[in-house]
Parts: structure tokens; C-alpha cells; sequence
């Protein structure tokens, strides 16, 4: 080939990768992308299984063809990668990952059979991995091309010296293969070429999963950078995968003299070729800056491996300490509770004073563990839960110890211990005396534990010790707010026979929190509960529902919930309501917080349960709450008694109100209530948009979850919101 036809050659290739692989377009897809990702929390070694992977592309070129002599695939000695995949632990863990290696196989065989777009071909492949991190979804999009691949060439590599791999080629079409070999030498060193940029890609992506988190941190720029970058290698790399399987699929359908690559086809690959090789050398450029840091870090740390074997130490010592049977729970509180001042340990709030760790023995405990930016709302909530135990001793007895954790990116500076001792003075339980700090060698071991066992996120969390220190509960806070000290001794067992004995209805959904509204459900009276931010849709609500109910002759209560996180409007709102003297509310901000928190504390304690909402008549009813809540437009629940007519959204509620005069003709055959009900389900719309915002107060964020209405799958989004309003 002349310069000049190869200079050319490289400008179409330029010019057909801004065209379809801008780095612009990237930026518009990475949305699309992410919102395939859903992790489960679940990983796993890949590296055993990218040998594995790399091990059946080196030795799937036919070493038998004189043909295609120039095609090794050999990029390393195959010997090198015999021993790897049979690793302790390497077998079982292939089997439990062989069931979703053959379903990507079969989605990938499938789908580039067809005729779709390659972009979505990629969407579906990274949907069908979105439970895992962005490693595996490469590796195991890697294996399963590689299973493809490899049954592909071992048929060719078989066909002269087996008779069933003879057959299976014929079915195959090797023999149309074998006969065009001189015209498809270019395309197997194509995918010879993006074999080897792919792998490279994959190699590079799990170097970054290895780097010891001590020495590296997202605050690293190109660590940073890197990971931001991952999404969109795994995607372009999975492309490749795409476009190779297309290939293949192409080639099985070969006929009489037709050419196997269209003009676009035969760039398409190495335009692909191009795309990840400049992927890879920025991945390889940012980890090799990472790699300096960790090395210019080790060696500002000479002391690290012995202070890392001691926190080690530290670490399994209180791990071990829970696999043993105790008398009493003394042991297991002083691994966490601790003083460093040969003072005693504790902070007791109602007395003010410092106490010995002995006081909690053989008792029933606790351990409330935050940060410092514990609500006031779930201050208040809890005290209150807990000075009623105080009423019902000796039946109900237990203790709260607060462990406040500071990680070592919180500062230690006055104001966070002004904070610190405010909060343990207010707080009529037992504090620790002093946060656990991430500095101290001890505290970051206990810090590590209870974040690693407990799972701990800087959310607060209610862990349960009994009085022999054994856990009944990781985070009981989800029942505590739920049911309060009716969940006693907050276990597991007792919370699943809560439930058992649960009935939805008006009474349970508001648990007392106001006397005046158990006053009047107690009465057998006709109450609409509504919601929401917007005074304006509140009060035209509040006209044309007493207008109607009027028109019929009855009375009826009107209670205003507010809305989950009230800020400032609600409160405008209470005033208004209370000026014009539209409807009862909730006496406080703090009320409003705790019906809203603990209705999503219902979804929580429904979730760790292994509840879903198809099988779950109650969970239905929590998440149509939270739907409705999560409207961003009024709502609300009419009830009569205690028992639930209906419930929707204010504009639906509106409706059928503005209508009455259409559908009072039906209220002395069948009642208001019921001839209201029956005109709101026929003027529902048939598509319905329900979303669910969950602030996750209690510490925890479900992973997936089905509309309430319909049972599909709802999409995950992130909001991050700052509003005083």
C-alpha cells in the first residue's frame, strides 16, 4: 500500500471516529449509562476469571490452517495462565457466577443476530449486569463473548481431526469460511486487534480496584478521574463486544459469492480499535499517577505497617468477641466504651455527671451510633420513646448509649465540640464520654467494625445488645420508630409479630401521635387527611370540600399532615391555615417529621423483612403514601372511623369534588362516601406517573422497588437538594 493510499486510509478513520465516537457524545450517553446501574452491594474476585477469559482468546486462533499463519492471537505464554483458573475457591465461584455468563452469551448471541442499533445492543448488556460494580459488568461481558468465541474457533480448530466437530461445521458454515480465508484474513486481525484493546481496557480498569485505600483516595485527582471515566470505558467496551459478535454472526450467514463487510462494516472495528486504545492510554496515563502517589505516600508512612497490624488486631479481636458466649455484657461494652482519661466511661444526660460502665450490667442495650449532625427531629422522637420505657419498668427496661463516631475527615474543632456536648446533655440516656475519632488507633479499629458488621454510613443506627452482649439487632431503628416500645426486646421475631397482628386503617396510621385526632376516629367520625406545600390547591381543597359536604347535610373533621422534611412553607402554611381557621394540623414541625419518618420506617422494617409489595397488602399502602407524599402537589385520605375509603392525588380529589352535582344523584341510594368514591375511581386517568422520594432518615435506601399501582420496576434517580422552603 503507498503512503499515500495509508494516509488517506488514516484520515477516513479520523474523520469516522468524530462522526460516530465523539468524545461529546460520550458526555450525552454517560446519563443513559448510569442509569443502568443499580448495585446490589455484592462483588466478587474477577480476576481469576479475566485470566480465565484472556487464557480462551490466546488460544482460540486454529494453529492447524496454514491459512492463517499470521493470525496469533498470543500475547502472552499460554503456560503462564494454566494454573490460574484452577485457584482455591476459583471453581465454586465460576459456578455461581455460570448462570449469567450463559444468559449475557445467549442476550449477546441474540441480539447481534438482529438488526438493532449497536447502542442499544451495549443498553441491554449493561441492564443485564446492573447489579454489579463496574468491573465485573466488563468481565462478565468478557466471559461470556469469550464463551461465544471460544466454541466458534474450537469448532474450526476441530473440523479436519473430529468427526463431530466436522458435522457441527458444516452446520456451522466453517467450510464457506475455510474457502474465503485469503478475503477474511483482515477481518480476524481486526478482531485480533480489538481482542487485545479490550483486554487491555479490562486490565487496566481492575488495576484500580487493587490500590490499597490507605494510600489513595477520591481527593487523588487522577483517581478521581479515572473512576469518572470507568462508566464510559465499560461501555465502549462492550461495544467492541458487539460489534465482534456481529462479525461472527455475519460470517455464519455467508452465501455464494456475497462479501462478508459492507464499506461501514470494515471500518467500524477499527474505528472501535482507535476509540478504546485512546480510552486505555488515559486510564493507563491516570493509573500510573495514582501508582506514583501511593508510592510517594508509603514512603511518608514508614510506621504504617505496624500501626495497619495493630488495627488488624484490633479489629479481628472484636470480631471474635461476638462469636463467643458471655455472662454479662461487660466485656463486649468496654471494647467500645472506653475512657482515655482513667475517668469513668459514660456521660449520663439527666444527672449530669460521669458514670462507670458497670451500671449497664445485665441490662438490655442500645447503641444509638451518629455523627454529630443527628436530627433534632429524631432527637425529640426518641426521647420521647424512651422516657415513656422509663413508665413501664420492669416490663419494658432497656438502655440507650449514644456512640457519636467523627470519621477523620470531621474536624475536631470547637464548634463540633460544643455540638457534642450539647447533644450528650439534652440526651436523658448515657452517652460515651468522649466521639469515637478516626486518629486514634483503637477508635478507627471500632470505627472500621461497626461500619464493616454494622454497616454504619454516617446515617444513625440502633444496634441491640442483650444483656449477655450478644447483637438481636443491627439497626432496630427502623422498628423502634414504627412501633416504639411496643417492638420490646427489638428483635427480629417480635417485629415479624407486629406485623402478623397489623391491620391498615386510619387508627395505626396515625398511632396517637395527636390525641385529638385518636379523639375523633375514636368517634366514628368522617376525616380527610391532606397534604402537601401548596396553599393554594389547599385552600380551594378545604372550599370545595366542605361546599359539598354541606350540601349533603354532614360534618366532618379536617386534619392538614404537612409533608416528609418540612422546611419553611410548611410552616407558612400551618399559619395560614391556623389564621383563616381552615382545618386542624399537627401542632409541630417535629409531629409532621414523625408521621411522614415513620411511615417510610414501615417500608424500611417491610424491606429487611424480605417483604415486596405484590405479596404485601401493607406495603402497598405505605408506598402509595409515600407516593403521594412524593407528588410535589396536594393529596389526600378520606376515612370514616378508622376504616379507609380513599386516598389520591389532589387534582384527582379536585375533580370529583368540582363534578359533585353529577354524582349526587347517586348519594341516597349508595351514601356521600361511597357515591364520592365510586365518581373518583371513573374519572382516574389510565396512565398513571408515581415517583417516591425517600430521604432515608433511618439509614437506608432500598435498592429496587415496583410502582405500588402497576407492579413494574420503578426507575432510580439521585437528587441532591438544598431547599430552606
Amino acid at each position: 500500500m503507498s503512503s499515500e493510499q495509508t494516509s488517506e486510509n488514516v484520515q477516513k478513520l479520523i474523520k469516522f471516529d468524530r462522526l460516530k465516537f465523539s468524545v461529546s457524545d460520550d458526555y450525552v450517553m454517560l446519563k443513559q449509562i448510569e442509569a443502568t446501574h443499580e448495585p446490589d452491594g455484592g462483588e466478587f474476585d474477577v480476576k481469576p476469571l479475566l485470566h480465565l477469559v484472556e487464557q480462551i482468546f490466546t488460544s482460540a486462533t486454529p494453529k492447524t490452517d496454514a491459512t492463517f499463519d499470521g493470525l496469533d492471537l498470543k500475547t502472552h505464554d499460554v503456560e503462564a495462565f494454566e494454573d490460574k483458573p484452577t485457584q482455591t475457591g476459583f471453581v465454586s465461584a465460576t459456578e455461581a457466577l455460570a448462570y449469567n455468563i450463559d444468559r449475557i452469551s445467549c442476550e449477546i448471541r441474540c441480539k447481534c443476530s438482529g438488526g438493532e442499533e449497536a447502542h442499544q445492543k451495549a443498553i441491554s448488556v449493561l441492564k443485564m449486569v446492573s447489579s454489579q460494580p463496574w468491573d465485573a459488568k466488563l468481565v462478565l461481558t468478557l466471559s461470556a463473548f469469550a464463551v461465544n468465541y471460544g466454541e466458534f474457533w474450537l469448532v474450526f480448530q476441530s473440523y479436519h481431526s473430529n468427526q463431530l466437530a466436522k458435522s457441527i461445521a458444516i452446520l456451522k458454515q466453517v467450510p464457506e469460511i475455510l474457502g474465503r480465508s485469503s478475503m477474511l484474513k483482515p477481518l480476524f486481525n481486526s478482531i485480533k486487534d480489538i481482542i487485545k484493546a479490550m483486554m487491555d481496557v479490562a486490565n487496566c480498569i481492575v488495576k484500580f480496584r487493587e490500590f490499597p485505600s490507605q494510600y489513595i483516595t477520591t481527593d487523588v485527582p487522577a483517581f478521581s478521574t479515572a473512576l469518572a471515566n470507568i462508566p464510559i470505558a465499560v461501555y465502549w467496551t462492550i461495544r467492541c463486544v458487539v460489534a465482534c459478535a456481529s462479525q461472527i454472526a455475519r460470517l455464519r450467514g455467508l452465501q455464494g459469492d456475497e462479501h462478508p463487510l459492507s464499506t461501514s462494516d470494515a471500518w467500524e472495528i477499527p474505528a472501535l480499535v482507535h476509540k478504546v486504545s485512546n480510552i486505555h492510554n488515559h486510564l493507563r496515563d491516570n493509573l500510573d499517577d495514582c501508582l506514583k502517589h501511593i508510592i510517594l505516600m508509603s514512603k511518608k508512612k514508614p510506621s504504617f505497617d505496624a500501626d495497619e497490624k495493630r488495627h488488624m488486631e484490633a479489629y479481628q479481636m472484636l470480631s471474635e468477641l461476638f462469636k463467643d458466649f458471655h455472662t454479662d455484657n461487660m466485656k463486649v461494652l468496654k471494647a467500645f466504651i472506653y475512657a482515655k482519661d482513667n475517668q469513668p466511661p459514660l456521660f449520663h444526660g439527666r444527672s449530669n455527671q460521669r458514670v462507670d460502665i458497670d451500671i449497664l450490667k445485665q441490662t438490655h442495650v442500645l447503641l444509638l451510633i451518629s455523627n454529630l449532625e443527628i436530627s433534632h427531629d429524631e432527637l425529640e422522637i426518641l426521647e420521647d420513646i424512651y422516657n415513656e420505657s422509663l413508665k413501664k419498668r420492669p416490663a419494658i427496661q432497656y438502655e440507650i448509649v449514644w456512640l457519636p463516631v467523627l470519621d477523620q475527615s470531621d474536624p475536631w474543632i470547637q464548634s463540633s465540640q460544643k455540638l457534642f456536648k450539647n447533644h450528650r446533655t439534652r440526651m436523658p440516656w448515657y452517652t460515651r464520654h468522649d466521639p469515637l475519632h478516626s486518629p486514634s488507633l483503637k477508635d478507627f479499629a471500632v470505627i472500621t467494625f461497626i461500619k464493616k458488621e454494622w454497616h454504619y454510613g454516617r446515617k444513625p443506627i440502633l444496634v441491640v445488645l442483650d444483656s449477655q452482649g450478644q447483637v438481636l439487632c443491627q439497626n432496630a431503628l427502623h422498628m423502634m420508630l414504627t412501633w416504639k416500645n411496643e417492638a420490646f426486646p427489638f428483635t427480629v421475631s417480635k417485629e415479624e409479630a407486629l406485623w402478623q397482628e397489623a391491620n391498615w386503617n386510619l387508627d395505626f396510621l396515625v398511632d396517637g401521635i395527636d390525641p385529638w385526632i385518636s379523639n375523633q376516629i375514636a368517634a366514628g367520625k368522617i376525616i380527610w387527611l391532606y397534604g402537601g406545600d401548596d396553599i393554594q390547591w389547599i385552600e380551594k381543597f378545604i372550599v370545595i370540600a366542605k361546599k359539598a359536604a354541606e350540601s349533603e347535610g354532614i360534618s366532618m373533621e379536617m386534619v392538614y399532615m404537612g409533608k416528609s422534611n418540612p422546611k419553611e412553607r410548611v410552616h407558612t402554611n400551618i399559619k395560614t391555615i391556623t389564621e383563616k381557621k381552615l382545618s386542624y394540623h399537627l401542632k409541630s414541625l417535629t409531629s409532621i417529621w414523625y408521621f411522614w419518618v415513620r411511615i417510610e420506617s414501615m417500608l424500611y422494617s417491610k424491606i429487611s423483612l424480605g417483604r415486596t409489595v405484590q405479596d404485601d397488602p401493607i406495603m402497598q399502602e405505605v408506598l402509595k403514601m409515600l407516593s403521594l407524599d412524593s407528588s410535589h402537589e396536594g393529596w389526600a385520605l378520606l376515612s370514616k372511623g378508622s376504616e379507609e375509603v380513599t386516598k389520591a392525588k389532589g387534582d384527582s380529589f379536585l375533580t370529583c369534588l368540582s363534578e359533585y352535582n353529577q354524582w349526587k344523584v347517586n348519594v341516597l341510594q349508595k351514601g356521600f362516601l361511597q357515591a364520592l368514591k365510586d365518581h373518583l375511581l371513573q374519572i382516574q386517568p389510565p396512565h398513571h406517573c408515581n415517583q417516591l422520594e425517600l430521604l432515608a432518615a433511618a439509614g437506608m435506601i432500598p435498592e429496587t422497588l415496583v410502582c405500588s399501582e402497576c407492579g413494574r420496576k420503578m426507575e432510580k434517580f439521585i437528587v441532591y437538594r438544598c431547599c430552606d422552603v
